[in-house]
């Protein structure tokens, strides 16, 4: 008998380039610097602090919106850091990692028809949840070189039936940042044409050379219409416990949690008893952008001898590098080559545009060991 038919949702989706280009370093034993993860532990005293929860029983379901002490926490480290008070009962739910609360996000608001302006180079899994929600993806690019955004572009794009607009800052794939202009653009815009808006904020600790993080938690005119999204394991070194939070008015939260009570429910216990007990000290994340920025650095100043032109970078642990002075290919076979010839693992920047947009660019991670960078360097400089 045939196999049953289905109609896909997402008929031109493939495998991400992320899990592509990880399969590749494991096969050719290259250096991993594609995959936003570590390849150091995170803290001691966290996994002691979640060990000590197991070992006290904390081991059943955790209330729906997430565990009361998690949510305090956060509400006091948002009122610390951004002067905005925040009620933690209806105005945070803790997430199985940064990517499902922004999907949870669109499946709270989006419907047939409804466009939602994306910016690329964009995370992945933007066009995704919007086009399994039935949206419909309006895609403004960056400028280039500095990936900055053109605003008059996007009020040209601006239709009836935009109902939504998705930021990313610090921004992934580029590291660039966005100002306290742009932040006062995207305010009038959403209140001009009654907009939505998704703000991802997931490597909001890591903002380097003095910079400020403009969280959309810091505008209270703008957070009415948001959804702010988080996630513990970018900043705390741990990318597979999956864990994240999104912050929204009440009133938005309330209809954000009725999807997210049947897509999940609840989210790993003993971690969230972890979790809000690590946070009780600031310093494990004041402490980030110093931490990662050292690494940026160290990264750059061992790139200096190799071929390979660096893009500004003013935030999260990704660094872009221009090849122009070392091969004309394509961005993609370009990284393929460099994986598998000289061992060094990249992403290709195409890979985040839906047309594959080429400007002869790769994506570094730089949250590694200071050995991991140096090896990779020195393989990078053979080029």
């Amino acid at each position: 008998m045939a196999p049953y038919h289905i109609n896909s949702k997402l008929p031109n989706t493939g495998t991400t380039i992320f899990t592509v280009m990880s399969a590749l370093a494991a096969e050719h034993k290259a250096i991993n610097l594609s995959q936003g993860f570590p390849d150091f532990d995170c803290s001691q005293e966290l996994k002691d602090m979640v060990n000590n929860a197991m070992q006290r029983g904390n081991n059943q379901y955790a209330p729906m919106p997430g565990l009361m002490a998690l949510r305090e926490v956060i509400a006091g480290k948002v009122q610390r850091l951004y002067q905005q008070t925040i009620n933690p009962d209806t105005e945070i739910t803790i997430t199985p990692g940064g990517t499902y609360a922004i999907f949870t996000a669109i499946a709270t608001c989006i419907g047939p028809g409804d466009e939602v302006i994306v910016f690329e180079p964009a995370y992945d899994s933007y066009i995704p949840n919007i086009l399994v929600n039935g949206g419909v993806p309006v895609r403004i690019p960056l400028d280039f070189p500095g990936y900055s955004i053109n605003w008059d572009l996007v009020k040209s794009r601006v239709t009836a039936r935009t109902k939504m607009i998705i930021i990313n800052t610090p921004h992934n794939p580029t590291g660039s940042i966005l100002k306290e202009m742009d932040i006062r653009q995207l305010e009038q815009l959403a209140e001009e044409h009654n907009l939505l808006v998704i703000s991802d904020e997931v490597y909001e600790h890591l903002v380097y050379d003095g910079a400020r993080h403009e969280s959309v938690l810091r505008y209270p005119g703008l957070l009415q219409r948001s959804f702010v999204t988080f996630s513990f394991g970018k900043v705390f070194h741990n990318t597979g416990w999956k864990m994240g939070y999104c912050i929204a008015p009440a009133h938005l939260m309330a209809e954000y949690r009725k999807v997210h009570q049947y897509l999940c429910f609840s989210v790993n216990t003993p971690m969230q008893y972890g979790l809000a007990s690590f946070l009780e000290y600031p310093e494990h994340y004041l402490t980030l952008p110093d931490f990662y920025q050292k690494k940026r650095d160290y990264f750059l100043q061992l790139m200096k001898d190799t071929r390979f032109t660096p893009l500004a970078g003013e935030g999260s642990y990704f660094q872009l590098m221009q090849y122009h002075q070392i091969s004309d290919e394509s961005d993609k076979d370009f990284a393929i080559r460099v994986t598998k010839e000289f061992g060094v693992a990249t992403i290709p920047v195409s890979a985040f545009y839906q047309d594959g947009k080429d400007d002869k660019v790769i994506r570094f991670c730089f949250a590694k060991r200071k050995t991991t960078l140096e090896q990779a360097a020195e393989r990078l400089r053979r080029m």
